[in-house]
């Protein structure tokens, strides 16, 4: 998989996608990098501490926040993504489910689109990604979590929106498949999700885990926001285990790290 100019060989190793949040109320990190200078100082924070690629968004996605419009979504987005793209060879994903977001976030440097809702929010981003050639990541979402036979239905409805892709025209080797921990699911059906991530792997696709420092450890270690990286370094070596191909975080650094040791666990001799 090629996303912008970098190789990426999904199938033998596992990457590292660094969050770059320019939002206020973002749960974890809302407010610190608005600025112009603050956002630039952590991507390249992000690029020392080795993020494969960084991931940009402009709306909160936690439960509770108020929607942005798509022009306040664009202040906040492409003036950062052009600084990113001019200071730092690294590809850039845009975290967003708009269409036009995504088109101009391409045009200022983004080469990956991210997508919450799967492509199933806006019925013109699948044409859109299509259009444009980059590689996105989507996401299974609902409103509200299922009331049975959850990881089932969650399967159905990721094969729907690999369907919307496909009739759209973006090709396979442009597509990762992100389970979408913490959004539409109950504390348990997320746990149900990352001890089963193997499982997603059945369509074909590379899988990317965003589980950092979300609901799912706080709940799981009685801890809030600030203290859950030891939880999210645990939900990394999973993915690895698993056979994820990304992880999304807001810690590289050790994060990496969990990759090197996971990957060297996974690669001593088993005992017959």
């Amino acid at each position: 998989m090629v996303i912008g100019q970098k190789e990426f060989d999904v199938w033998n190793e596992i990457y590292v996608m660094g969050i770059l949040n320019i939002t206020p109320d973002s749960f974890s990190d809302g407010g610190r990098y608005h600025d112009r200078e603050a956002a630039l100082r952590q991507a390249e924070k992000l690029v020392l501490e080795g993020a494969d690629i960084i991931d940009v968004g402009g709306e909160s996605t936690r439960p509770g926040c108020k929607p942005v419009g798509e022009e306040e979504e664009l202040e906040r987005v492409i003036p950062i993504i052009q600084l990113v793209h001019e200071h730092f060879d690294i590809p850039i994903s845009v975290d967003t489910y708009k269409s036009g977001v995504a088109r101009q976030a391409v045009e200022a440097g983004a080469s990956m689109v991210n997508d919450i809702w799967g492509l199933k929010r806006d019925k013109d981003m699948a044409r859109t990604i299509a259009k444009l050639g980059v590689c996105c990541c989507l996401m299974h979402n609902r409103q509200s979590p299922v009331s049975h036979h959850f990881m089932n239905a969650a399967l159905e409805e990721m094969n729907e929106t690999i369907l919307l892709a496909k009739q759209a025209g973006i090709k396979d080797d442009k597509i990762v498949l992100d389970p979408g921990v913490g959004f539409g699911k109950t504390y348990e059906m997320n746990l149900e999700v990352i001890k089963n991530l193997s499982v997603f792997k059945r369509f074909g696709y590379p899988v990317l885990l965003g589980a950092s420092r979300k609901s799912v450890i706080g709940l799981a270690l009685n801890l809030p926001v600030d203290k859950r990286e030891e939880g999210t370094l645990v939900t990394t070596a999973a993915a690895v285990f698993s056979g994820c191909s990304f992880v999304r975080v807001h810690d590289v650094a050790g994060n990496k790290r969990a990759v090197k040791m996971a990957r060297a666990i996974m690669g001593a001799r088993e005992f017959a």
